[in-house]
């Protein structure tokens, strides 16, 4: 067996395009501060899974198996973070002002997914269902990180703009908070949903 190289991309646009802690705070992101003010956050969000995806390739997985509880504990750990992120998104209000002195930039970017059940789990998912035995490590992990970096770079933007779009339609309505609460519902069923029903 080799790479199943179209379905690793179905599931990798699939997985990165649906919602999640990434891209709710992207959303939020580009709602609260706009799409040019977002794009080093942005950057920072798609190269920050690089930071898991070779570890793992590499045989971080292995190290879990020998000390699970470490993991199990990170895993814990990084929900409880997404989680506080979703409540301040919950408390969010729209707008553009004094953008320039608040907007994550793309150190804020880069811890996202490292601190994100969902990615550790889909990059997980990405080698056991995709990527055969006989696959040269760096073979392996390249391929999974270009397709999951190329996913990125269609899909993360259009979170952002999505969320821009949103800010001009509802901010300062009845609708905002409304809107702002279902975004942090959406976050933390993603995060409950990676915790009890996938593994990493």
């Amino acid at each position: 067996m080799s790479i199943a190289l179209v379905p690793l991309a179905v599931f990798a646009a699939s997985q990165v395009g649906t919602p999640g802690p990434a891209n709710m705070a992207l959303l939020a992101t580009g709602a609260r501060f706009g799409f040019r003010a977002a794009l080093p956050f942005v950057t920072g969000v798609a190269l920050g899974k690089q930071l898991i995806i070779w570890p793992i390739g590499f045989g971080l997985m292995e190290l879990a198996e020998a000390a699970p509880g470490v993991f199990a504990a990170l895993k814990y750990i990084s929900a409880a973070y997404i989680i506080w992120l979703a409540w301040k998104v919950a408390n969010l209000r729209l707008g553009h002002e004094d953008a320039a002195s608040t907007v994550p930039g793309f150190a804020a970017g880069l811890i996202v997914h490292p601190l994100n059940p969902k990615a550790w789990a889909m990059i997980v998912g990405s080698f056991t269902a995709f990527v055969g035995p006989d696959v040269p490590t760096l073979t392996a992990t390249a391929t999974v990180a270009v397709v999951l970096l190329a996913c990125q770079l269609v899909m993360h933007p259009l979170w952002t703009l999505g969320g821009s779009a949103i800010a001009r339609t509802v901010a300062g309505t009845r609708a905002e908070p409304y809107l702002m609460w279902t975004l942090a519902g959406l976050t933390v069923a993603s995060v409950l949903f990676v915790l009890f029903g996938a593994k990493f």
